[in-house]
């Protein structure tokens, strides 16, 4: 083997890197336009049926029948950001959010009734915060002043989530319209000996992420009555619209519960501020405590093996790892898009490497 030859290997291995690494930064990059089209496709998905039906069954033009879909789902989103209205202007006006005195003197006052209550000092609560980040934020009270600061930001949100509905809502469209087009771009990109193979994957892909997504909205409706009866129960205001929010937040796996928990007792507590800590605000936190006990019971040991194991053909212990180490990986979202990216990776190699013993393993029940 020749220097020149050795110098040509070192140069192509080391053009390879780079040109994967300026591959892997591009993508990075764009990885808003690629979660676009990430939820576009799952849009699209959803609305699929619909649009079948449409045309198939009351024989509507293609592009009408996706035009209503696109209204259809619209009018939804627009319905359930109606319904966090009243609860909203409910939770402003227990909070005194237009008095910031009587806001941070509501908050100190139920500060101090939970201390009393659980018979603890404030020296003793003041010791135990010495060393954590809220010690400032206790020892000088609740600083509301943080709101201005707050509605400053969830404006620029506001204007960056308004770009994203509209990039999600334009690609939806033509992925609804043609729904060959997202094959079509996935085609173009394999060689003609893969196409056959490629189009299988797709469709499978498809036909389980759709079960998948079935799934996990009924996994939400089964929490959201729930969780709407013990609201209704305890008697707390817009009891549906809370029920809902803190059972879409079941989305995100393992940590979503206690998220939707933590939401679902705090707006418990401030629908009643001013009543008495131990024999009303205390009580009705604890009601609300065991039913999402009960939900989160419904949800791990009947709702979800029925998911998973029915859906994405997966075992819940393998779902389990691959949502943690997703989790590690990429935070929040890596724990959302875990379970259906996990299946489309293993119907791809089962289609591609079906004879590896591993692939094998991990794929039998697809």
């Amino acid at each position: 083997m020749t220097s020149k030859t050795i110098s040509t290997g070192i140069l192509r291995a080391v053009g390879i890197v780079i040109g994967i690494a300026l591959l892997l930064y591009f993508l990075w990059q764009i990885q808003s336009v690629i979660a676009y089209l990430a939820i576009a496709a799952v849009i699209a998905l959803i609305g699929s049926p619909v649009v079948y039906f449409l045309r198939r069954k009351l024989k509507f033009p293609n592009l009408l029948a996706v035009i209503i879909t696109m209204l259809l789902m619209l009018g939804i989103f627009a319905g359930i950001i109606a319904l966090f209205v009243p609860l909203l202007t409910e939770q402003g006006k227990n909070l005194s959010l237009l008095d910031i005195d009587a806001l941070q003197e509501n908050l100190n006052s139920l500060y101090s009734e939970i201390t009393q209550y659980f018979g603890a000092t404030p020296e003793t609560v003041n010791q135990m915060l010495q060393k954590s980040d809220l010690e400032k934020s206790v020892l000088e009270g609740f600083d509301v002043g943080f709101i201005p600061n707050f509605l400053n930001t969830f404006l620029e949100v506001l204007s960056t989530a308004s770009i994203a509905l509209f990039s999600v809502l334009f690609i939806s469209f033509f992925f609804l319209k043609d729904r060959l087009l997202l094959q079509k771009g996935i085609l173009a990109l394999v060689p003609k000996t893969r196409e056959t193979g490629t189009v299988h994957s797709i469709e499978k892909i498809n036909s389980l992420l759709s079960r998948y997504f079935v799934g996990l909205l009924l996994q939400i409706f089964v929490l959201f009555v729930i969780y709407t009866i013990t609201l209704l129960i305890v008697g707390i205001e817009n009891a549906i619209v809370i029920a809902f929010l803190c059972a879409l937040f079941n989305i995100i796996p393992y940590v979503g519960p206690i998220i939707g928990g933590v939401v679902m007792i705090v707006l418990t507590m401030t629908s009643n501020l001013g009543m008495d800590f131990s024999t009303v605000i205390l009580p009705k936190a604890g009601y609300v405590l065991i039913g999402l006990a009960v939900g989160q019971l419904v949800d791990n040991f009947f709702s979800q093996p029925l998911i998973f194991s029915n859906s994405v053909k997966s075992h819940p212990l393998e779902i389990f790892l691959i949502i943690i180490i997703a989790g590690l990986l990429f935070g929040v979202v890596g724990m959302i898009v875990a379970v259906p990216g996990y299946t489309a990776i293993k119907v791809i190699l089962k289609e591609f490497l079906a004879d590896n013993k591993l692939v094998k393993s991990l794929t039998k029940s697809l």
